[in-house]
């Protein structure tokens, strides 16, 4: 069995933690493959008995590997879709961060989390991705996002002007500081705090939501995922950013953005019963409330 590891520098405070999950899967572990830089995160306080290939692409990652694990918050494990890209190899998020909707396993459950692992006892959850359609060599070889794209003025003291067709039709121009096209996994995420809805993981659709829109009867849409969304920008400004998850790209005003549902899923690793609406409530302090 070979598993990859991927994350970021984190607070030596959770070696403990770590070290635990590390040692229970060593006793069933051909191989770890490490993403590099964390490797040397991970030898200060931890010395691997089996054996450690590192990596740093895509193509580095044996087609054989059992599942990714990703330490760190949801931020890390959004940053693991550039590597595992549609390899349909699983990860598991261990959260270190501080909310985590997608790296849901606490590090108090790694133990607990590590024999599951190696039982088998979980269940995937298929996430879906959106794709920068046009232009197409913008983020690389890799145009794709499990949360959102967004589109962001560049100016701290002007909006811009975003035309949004969905399917061709005209839908709506924008007066606002950005946009954002989610997915239903980035709707508890940046859409969440502009005021977008919350939708189920299994939901087949995309949020447009307005970020600082100037009129104020404008709101959140639901579409289905379906659907191909144009964009087209314009301002006093030359340029605008397009954000796909984590990354950023500044695009000039003379070029449109098009957007579709990715033609692959990203495979998340749920251990235990899966229950979306307990993770809302706990995450989000739903219902605290003594009547409760």
């Amino acid at each position: 069995m070979k598993i990859a590891l991927f994350g970021r520098e984190f607070n030596p405070a959770y070696f403990t933690q770590i070290n635990t999950l590390l040692g229970a899967l060593e006793s069933r572990v051909s191989q770890f493959l490490v993403y590099e830089n964390f490797f040397d995160c991970l030898k200060v306080g931890y010395t691997f008995t089996r054996p450690v290939k590192t990596f740093q692409h895509h193509e580095e990652l044996d087609p054989d590997t059992f599942c990714m694990i990703s330490i760190g918050g949801d931020g890390t494990l959004l940053d693991t879709i550039t590597l595992l890209k549609d390899s349909g190899i699983p990860v598991l998020g261990i959260n270190t961060g501080r909310l985590g909707f997608l790296s849901a396993v606490s590090t108090d459950e790694v133990s607990i989390a590590a024999e599951a692992l190696l039982n088998g006892d979980f269940t995937l959850d298929r996430r879906s991705l959106l794709q920068l359609v046009a232009p197409d060599n913008l983020f690389g070889n890799f145009s794709y996002a499990l949360n959102e794209l967004t589109v962001l003025k560049r100016d701290t003291s002007t909006m811009i002007s975003i035309s949004a067709y969905v399917d061709g039709q005209f839908l709506n121009t924008y007066w606002a500081d950005g946009l954002i096209i989610a997915t239903p996994t980035g709707s508890t995420g940046y859409s969440l705090s502009c005021g977008g809805p919350i939708i189920s993981p299994e939901s087949r659709n995309f949020i447009i939501t307005p970020i600082a829109t100037h009129n104020l009867t404008v709101r959140p849409i639901v579409i289905p995922d379906s659907s191909t969304v144009k964009l087209r920008i314009s301002g006093r400004s030359q340029e605008y950013l397009v954000v796909l998850d984590s990354r950023s790209r500044p695009l000039s005003t003379s070029v449109e953005l098009v957007v579709k549902k990715a033609g692959f899923s990203i495979n998340l690793i749920c251990l235990g019963q899966k229950d979306f609406f307990k993770t809302i409530r706990n995450k989000l302090a739903w219902g605290l409330d003594k009547r409760n």
